[in-house]
């Protein structure tokens, strides 16, 4: 008889990972929305529907709360980026990987970047988890940008680490969020354009 090396969740444990999975994602959508500083831990007990001293079961801080969200995005990330073609021009994955990031922006499931003071830059950089997804995401677009140099699609002359910079600063650009409260563009427009303004710059052509 074989035996199985399949691990069986209890009843309990899956309950208390479909709460801290519904914790993540309000933390998500609000640091979208307001950002680190002004969400607070009653208002994401209350989205949930959960006593505060539940959610501090789950998470122990307000820090922590957030660097969970981060991780949880960082990891989506990085899931994309694997499923991108391994034989496409660098340029057309680092447009693949700002458009992805763009539109979870306008989903509202993209948290914006803590401030340089922020209680939160100090959690992330002792989460080794967000450390080392992060540091993974950068290797890998950091090649592709190196790539893309090297070929010519783009400016030799900047140097690679702040390409990437602005890259990751498309996460929380808030002209997506200002062009989607004008209401003029629906949020594919909104995308193409900041794509062109990223990657080809405003400069006539």
């Amino acid at each position: 008889m074989k035996s199985s090396n399949v691990v069986k969740v209890s009843f309990k444990e899956q309950m208390l990972q479909a709460r801290e999975d519904a914790i993540i994602r309000t933390v998500n959508g609000l640091l979208s929305q307001k950002g680190f500083e002004a969400m607070t831990v009653d208002e994401v007990a209350a989205s949930v529907g959960i006593a505060k001293a539940s959610l501090y079961k789950h998470f122990p801080s307000k820090e922590d709360l957030a660097a969970a969200a981060m991780v949880r995005v960082m990891r989506s990330a990085q899931a994309f980026i694997a499923t991108l073609p391994v034989d496409a021009l660098p340029l057309d994955n680092l447009r693949a990987v700002v458009r992805w990031t763009m539109e979870r922006k306008l989903a509202g499931e993209m948290p914006s970047l803590p401030s340089q003071n922020s209680s939160l830059r100090a959690t992330l950089i002792g989460t080794a988890d967000y450390l080392e997804v992060l540091v993974a995401v950068s290797d890998v677009l950091g090649a592709w940008i190196e790539q893309a140099q090297a070929a010519g699609a783009l400016d030799k002359k900047l140097p690679a680490i702040a390409i990437l910079y602005t890259l990751y600063a498309r996460a929380c650009d808030p002209v997506l969020e200002f062009l989607q409260m004008g209401g003029q563009y629906d949020d594919a427009q909104i995308v193409d354009v900041v794509m062109s303004t990223c990657f080809n710059g405003i400069s006539a052509r």
